[in-house]
């Protein structure tokens, strides 16, 4: 059925918009990991906008679809796969392909560290040989994300945070440190989670404070866990193929725009995180501030699990990532 599934969607793909290998301007077929009209798809189609205005006669982005078009379980293997050339999509949705993407997430550093590190070039590297991907841009970074529940959470003589018997709502890359805190998890679709907690499937969802008004999820969910933990791993990246065929023109507007817009998006997610908190707290969510030794040992527990699972699937690359990605002082 994958197979079936990656055959028609390449043929569709191919049908409505074939990428042109030639010295004139080129169209990359791009594909968003939520529906156009959450905050990280927009972000998107303004990397996309700077392209096609300073890219015309070079190198333009055909944003042709989101979730709707290729699910976002199946976006990874889209991407090796060149069903379409450019993704705005997360290295935690195909972890399968690349544990190496829990580093993305997993840093406590900003993208502008990592980027002059030369902490992207190295897991470039790994993403051209495991994922057949390279990695543009890391954009959005610096939101960490949340636990959001529809009743009131559970907290234990000390102040931590015990999620024994709720049913949370997951994806892949948070799903380690969810069943360590002791929920019941449920994996599944962003697109999906309105319909669970609407139906009482699951009692709460991890994601951003910016989205939950985006997906209308906030109608249902009442308690915000902080402090975050993550932060955001929306990744601008190609599939490889596609990208060692640009010409070195297209690839320079190409990085300089992705590195660019790196910063501005990081400074924009800042306010948006802000701005979306307060009409989140407006609305009526009431924000449990985890506090001293639980505080601390609830950020371990998060940070830990994701490099834990990395170095369990695959330790090849485990300490130089760890020691780019992740400053140990902070």
């Amino acid at each position: 059925m994958k197979q079936m599934f990656l055959a028609a969607a390449a043929g569709l793909f191919m049908a409505a918009a074939p990428f042109a290998v030639s010295a004139e301007e080129v169209t990359l077929r791009a594909v968003t990991f939520t529906p156009a009209n959450v905050v990280y798809a927009q972000h998107f189609k303004e990397f996309a906008d700077r392209v096609n205005e300073r890219g015309k006669g070079v190198v333009q982005i055909n944003i042709v679809g989101g979730p709707e078009t290729i699910p976002m379980p199946r976006m990874g293997e889209a991407q090796k796969n060149g069903i379409a050339d450019i993704f705005s999509l997360t290295p935690g949705l195909y972890l399968d392909l690349i544990p190496e993407g829990e580093a993305f997430a997993g840093s406590n550093k900003t993208p502008m560290e990592n980027r002059a590190s030369g902490a992207l070039d190295t897991i470039n590297e790994i993403f051209h040989e495991k994922a057949n991907a390279h990695v543009l841009a890391h954009l959005d970074g610096g939101a960490g994300f949340h636990i959001f529940l529809s009743k009131e959470p559970t907290l234990d003589s000390e102040g931590n945070l015990d999620l024994s018997g709720y049913r949370i709502r997951s994806a892949p890359l948070y799903r380690a440190f969810l069943e360590k805190l002791g929920a019941t998890i449920v994996v599944q679709p962003a697109g999906e989670i309105y319909t669970s907690l609407e139906r009482g499937v699951v009692d709460g969802n991890g994601y951003t404070v910016v989205g939950v008004r985006d997906f209308g999820w906030d109608k249902f969910l009442n308690y915000q866990i902080n402090p975050g933990f993550f932060q955001t791993d929306v990744l601008v990246s190609l599939n490889y193929d596609s990208w060692k065929n640009l010409s070195q023109e297209a690839k320079d507007l190409l990085n300089e725009i992705g590195q660019e817009y790196e910063k501005e998006s990081y400074d924009i997610i800042q306010a948006e995180t802000e701005s979306e908190q307060q009409a989140l707290i407006d609305g009526g969510m009431q924000v449990v501030e985890l506090e001293g030794e639980a505080r601390a040992a609830y950020l371990e527990t998060a940070f830990g699990a994701t490099w834990a699972r990395l170095k369990e699937r695959d330790p090849t690359h485990y300490d130089a990532l760890r020691a780019a990605f992740f400053d140990e002082t902070k």
